[in-house]
């Protein structure tokens, strides 16, 4: 199988992350990409052919052996890998289609199509509660198939076709156990991250907000006071060129009244 588009897609993503984002890809990429690709894959690789029971009974081994292990670990940690990387590419396809929005439109549009603003924040948000959300399923779905996160050395089976009760033997199982708790404490270190992540941007940005919020109301009340000044100083301009014209008019009368005396 080739992992090489799960890469592109995960150092892609990397660039438009948070701190704690490019944290979680490096993670997913260290200790889940390289780990199967290297390790985990030959471990369960022939998990089937190694498991043995003490029968010759025909289809009690396969019996047994799908009864205990419905789907195989290594395929389910594959799935679970896939789907908890998809979510990324809502944010590559946002960025794409911002990008090819200017394009067409021949100018700018947007400040960055990398910053995580407005509707590429809504997007990115929605994909950290997916693979959030994805990373709690798998884990509940390992933990509901196997009875829990261990891999017994020996397992009893009565299923039939085989006659009686008989003992059957997984192949491998500390080293499987030891996989299967790196898988374990990867996925809560994962949804750890994503939701530090998704907290850090709800706090990050509603703090935006409210600063936002505050210097436009603060912006509109010096607006105000600055327009009651301004209607201040004309009502006093206003004030003082009436009482200067009543002044002057009192005086020219008294001039008047004063000639009007001297008069024989």
């Amino acid at each position: 199988m080739s992992w090489g588009f799960l890469r592109d897609l995960l150092s892609g993503v990397n660039k438009y992350s948070t701190g704690i984002g490019r944290i979680w890809v490096a993670v997913v990429f260290m200790f889940r990409l390289l780990v199967y690709i290297v390790a985990a894959e030959n471990i369960w690789k022939y998990e089937h052919d190694e498991f043995e029971c003490n029968t010759k009974q025909p289809g009690c081994e396969n019996v047994c052996f799908d009864h205990f292990f419905p789907v195989s670990h290594i395929r389910l940690w594959a799935l679970q890998l896939i789907m908890v990387s998809t979510p990324s590419l809502l944010v590559v396809f946002h960025v794409a289609y911002r990008e090819n929005r200017e394009k067409h439109r021949n100018q700018k549009l947007y400040k960055s199509p990398g910053q995580i603003d407005g509707g590429l924040l809504c997007t990115y948000l929605v994909s950290i509660i997916l693979k959030t959300g994805f990373e709690v399923v798998f884990l509940v779905l390992f933990y509901k198939l196997y009875n829990g996160f261990k891999v017994p050395r020996l397992v009893t089976c009565d299923i039939r076709p085989c006659p009686n009760t008989v003992d059957c033997y997984i192949s491998k199982p500390t080293e499987k156990m030891i996989f299967l708790y790196l898988l374990v404490a990867t996925s809560c270190l994962c949804i750890l991250l994503n939701l530090s992540e998704l907290s850090y941007l709800i706090f990050k940005y509603s703090i935006k907000c409210y600063l936002k919020r505050y210097i436009k109301k603060h912006q509109g009340l010096k607006s105000n006071c600055h327009k009651s000044n301004i209607i201040c100083d004309n009502r006093q301009a206003a004030a003082g060129h009436f009482h200067h014209s009543s002044l002057s008019l009192s005086l020219n009368i008294q001039d008047e009244c004063g000639k009007s005396s001297l008069l024989p």
